[in-house]
């Protein structure tokens, strides 16, 4: 959600023209105006008086049968739109950015920081000077005429020559499905490459059946072989090196990795979406590295994406995973993208393979692997806050929680689109909504990254908007006392830094869009990064540890040094 309240940082005397088309009585209404750089996320005099008028009764502002029009500028070009399509190992992405490395201009939307991340500094290396844009980062280049961001902060306000997606099938996903579409519409670039399973190839022809874009579908071969065996792992004592164990709770990971390593053979990384980014990236590098004691990697689904991994064999622990209402399979698309890391082009092992734990699922993992992807059908959409807004004006009485329950329930859509799923908003509504805040605030503070199921997480969140209401102004030091932080000496106290670290990156994400009212934006990256170090600390003493040589024990000490020195400074 966070797209849709970037806050651009403009010249002075800089604007943008905005217009929405808007539908009501039989008859569309075009509302037309120039926003005046910093505007508080948009709304501007004229929409307020829009809101007002007795033309604004007339039009229905949850019809949202016509998203192509939200994104004048896009609407404005013929673009050149190239799908690559192909499975995991097939050389699509790699393509698209060779068209990006080349281009005068562009931007790179990808579903992960971590992505962002791997792409900004492939086009910095390459000596294109790229920024990295994502919505707890901000590195700006000298010179940079190309960007490397998550989609949601993607910028749909300015025009460039070329313009990637990755992972465009995401698009049709229950919560995040709506920014992908929010880029695909609305990125004004002279070339638009598209990566991703071809299941979305169909739902991507629909969709720009009416934007007037030319769309051109290139399918790619997998680059190195993905086998399936026919036997399952059955022991543990049958893991060797390049193997990565997949399961789906935290738990089972740690379990599996202790029983990996009591075999005295193995030691093992451990890569899980809990984790922050930053230790998920340092775990695989030690995965990577045939220097290093690692050489098994025990993951989730997190490494379905994001990471370079050079693996052997992939093992399913399971194939059914809890997906926060119930026990469920995995699907086609999981079990392939899962599968499909096994075997990197180029890498030590270019042969994949993949397996199960158990006998009783390699009907399921065959089944799946010989299967297409279900095609897509649907596409995320959700209404800009401008639309919200205008809508609140028709129902001043109402509180946030209640005007995104009624406009969801009421919104009108076309065959092609869903309306996001919205309830971790409305958990966050229900908290706030009580506030003295306007609405816009409420709304940032609503589609912020927290995870209000983590008891930390929510109460970093409620007491950041608590304090913001009463004095305009969250000092970090009021909620949390830097120089505290120790390495966890349980599974519990892990659980307890991993919260820490989304309430820290949570008040840098909000410092981006408040920057005067959270000023220790420092003082959180900094905890962040000792929060990271204290967690590889204890994933290095987790299980049975393999002899070290001299060199390895000093590197250990020195990193254990250096944690106590950070730590030291607050």
């Amino acid at each position: 959600m966070a797209s849709l309240l970037f806050r651009r940082r403009l010249s002075p005397s800089a604007t943008i023209s905005r217009k929405i088309l808007l539908h009501g009585g039989g008859n569309f209404y075009l509302l037309l105006w120039n926003m005046e750089a910093e505007a508080s996320f948009g709304i501007c005099n004229c929409l307020r008086q829009f809101s007002h008028s007795a033309a604004a009764r007339k039009v229905d502002f949850t019809d949202l049968t016509h998203p192509h029009t939200w994104y004048p500028i896009a609407r404005k070009k013929c673009r050149n739109v190239f799908l690559h399509v192909g499975p995991t190992n097939s050389g699509k992405t790699y393509y698209a950015l060779k068209q990006l490395e080349s281009s005068s201009s562009g931007v790179y939307c990808g579903p992960l920081r971590l992505l962002a991340w791997e792409v900004a500094k492939r086009l910095n290396k390459s000596n294109v000077p790229c920024d990295l844009i994502t919505g707890q980062e901000r590195e700006e280049v000298e010179d940079a005429r190309h960007k490397s961001v998550t989609v949601e902060m993607a910028d749909v306000s300015s025009d460039c020559d070329c313009a990637i997606i990755d992972e465009i099938q995401i698009i049709g996903c229950r919560s995040r499905g709506f920014s992908f579409t929010r880029a695909l519409l609305g990125l004004a670039a002279n070339e638009l490459h598209l990566c991703g399973d071809a299941a979305a190839v169909p739902l991507v022809q629909e969709i720009l059946k009416v934007t007037g874009d030319t769309v051109k579908v290139q399918y790619y071969e997998r680059l190195s072989p993905l086998v399936p065996l026919k036997v399952p792992l059955g022991s543990f004592s049958n893991i060797r090196t390049g193997d990565c164990v997949v399961t789906f709770s935290r738990t089972e990971i740690y379990k599996m990795k202790k029983k990996i390593e009591a075999g005295g053979r193995h030691r093992c990384s451990v890569v899980y979406g809990s984790l922050p980014p930053e230790t998920r990236t340092r775990q695989a590098t030690m995965f990577n590295d045939a220097s290093s004691n690692s050489d098994v990697l025990v993951a989730s689904d997190a490494i379905g994406m994001g990471l370079n991994l050079n693996i052997s064999r992939i093992i399913f622990s399971t194939l059914k995973k809890f997906d926060g209402v119930e026990l469920r399979d995995l699907t086609v698309p999981e079990i392939k993208q899962i599968a499909g890391r096994a075997g990197r082009y180029k890498s030590k092992f270019p042969v994949g393979e993949v397996t199960c734990l158990d006998a009783d699922d390699l009907p399921l993992l065959h089944s799946s692997l010989d299967s297409p992807s279900p095609v897509l059908e649907r596409a995320g959409l959700f209404p800009s806050f401008d639309l919200l807004y205008m809508y609140s004006r028709l129902h001043p009485t109402h509180g946030l929680h209640e005007i995104l329950e009624h406009f969801v329930d009421n919104a009108k859509l076309s065959e092609h689109y869903f309306i996001a799923n919205c309830d971790e908003l409305l958990k966050v509504a229900a908290v706030i909504d009580t506030l003295p805040l306007s609405l816009h605030d409420k709304y940032l503070f609503c589609i912020s990254p927290v995870d209000m199921d983590d008891d930390i997480s929510s109460q970093g969140l409620t007491q950041f908007a608590t304090n913001y209401s009463k004095n305009g102004l969250v000092q970090l030091r009021e909620i949390f006392t830097p120089g505290t932080l120790k390495v966890p000496k349980s599974h519990t106290a892990l659980k307890e830094l991993e919260s820490i670290h989304k309430v820290l990156d949570l008040y840098v994400w909000l410092s981006y869009r408040l920057d005067e009212s959270f000023p220790d934006r420092e003082l959180a990256s900094s905890q962040k990064a000792i929060c990271s170090m204290l967690i590889e600390e204890f994933l290095g003493t987790v299980g049975w540890q393999k002899p070290r040589t001299k060199r390895s024990t000093q590197n250990s000490r020195l990193i254990s040094l250096i944690s106590r020195e950070m730590r030291q400074q607050f």
